[in-house]
């Protein structure tokens, strides 16, 4: 076995078998399996995929266990020295895996990603850089973000990601879509923590297994990526991306990154953060009433309410997380 191939499914209907035939499609010069853990769904993909796909191993956890710990039981199930993590919600493109699976094990890097792409070919992020004490996280805040960004623009400080690349390009971190991994790495680094439920778990994991290698994006290989698709649904939201922070997903998502912050950063940075986050509340709630004077209605009332909500709950959270002690953090 060359590599193993791990999904994760929840209620992913017909995204997980248009994964999975692009996969077949492809018809890999590769020895493979397809491990697709299933975090408890309640539609009928589990048939679906049987029935089209009975091949692929399929391993039940019985909840909704989230990325880390279901990308985990499928970790130690497999069997090849090579492991790609894949999201069911993309798409191969010319054979991609297969040509990022021969450059990665000729190369020295422990990790890699491809470029992922919209499904009109548009570029996503698919690579980043790790900013001292995850200061890239308070770029989405609505009004001090916006400052922050133009401070970085004075400054000309590095862009925290790559936003396009047809060529391999080291990175700090790798987008969890596709995230393929060598297993002598991470029996030196660990596997991803458990703690998280969804999002930054590949950025805090990748902050682990970088000290033990390099990690890239192989810009010249391109995955299509239906950004956000599975968790939209799950959440009930209407982001696609990871900027959103005012609505159940967005809760998830600040929780995260700031649960990343203080396992990889410190109690320190995480507290600066949290405060950072805190004194956005009136300079919101100020700039969205100025905002409807003016007739600029980029934010409303119900954005400021459920961003202070999102806020208060990590607040009250705080000391759980500056415990350090284990923990699962999911608001589901």
């Amino acid at each position: 076995m060359d590599l193993s191939i791990i999904i994760i499914n929840y209620n992913c209907g017909t995204l997980i078998n248009d994964c999975l035939q692009s996969i077949i499609d492809a018809k890999m010069n590769i020895k493979y399996e397809i491990i697709i853990v299933d975090n408890n769904s309640s539609d009928n993909s589990k048939q679906n995929v049987n029935s089209s796909f009975p091949a692929t191993k399929w391993i039940e956890m019985g909840y909704n266990a989230g990325f880390a710990r279901a990308n985990n039981v499928g970790i130690r199930h497999a069997k090849a020295p090579v492991i790609l993590l894949l999201n069911p919600d993309t798409l191969v493109k010319e054979n991609a895996i297969e040509n990022c699976y021969r450059e990665f094990t000729k190369d020295d890097y422990i990790g890699c990603g491809v470029q992922l792409l919209n499904l009109d070919e548009t570029p996503q992020i698919s690579g980043n850089f790790a900013m001292k004490g995850g200061l890239n996280y308070l770029l989405p805040l609505p009004f001090l973000g916006s400052a922050l960004k133009q401070l970085g623009k004075l400054f000309k400080v590095k862009r925290p990601n790559i936003p396009d690349t047809n060529i391999t390009k080291e990175v700090d971190w790798i987008n969890g879509a596709f995230l393929m991994v060598k297993k002598l790495a991470i029996d030196k680094a660990g596997l991803l923590d458990e703690d998280f439920f969804l999002y930054a778990e590949e950025a805090e994991w990748c902050g682990r297994l970088k000290k033990y290698g390099r990690l890239c994006i192989y810009g010249q290989f391109n995955i299509i990526h239906l950004q956000g698709s599975t968790a939209n649904k799950t959440f009930d939201s209407m982001s696609g991306g990871y900027k959103n922070l005012f609505d159940r997903k967005g809760l998830q998502i600040m929780l995260s990154n700031l649960v990343r912050i203080r396992k990889q950063f410190g109690a320190l940075w995480y507290l600066l953060i949290l405060l950072i986050y805190i004194a956005e509340i009136p300079i919101f709630i100020l700039g969205t009433v100025i905002g409807k004077i003016f007739g600029k209605h980029t934010y409303n009332l119900k954005m400021t309410i459920n961003y202070t909500s999102n806020v208060w709950y990590v607040f009250k959270l705080s000391p759980v997380i500056l415990s350090n002690k284990k923990h699962f953090y999911k608001v589901l």
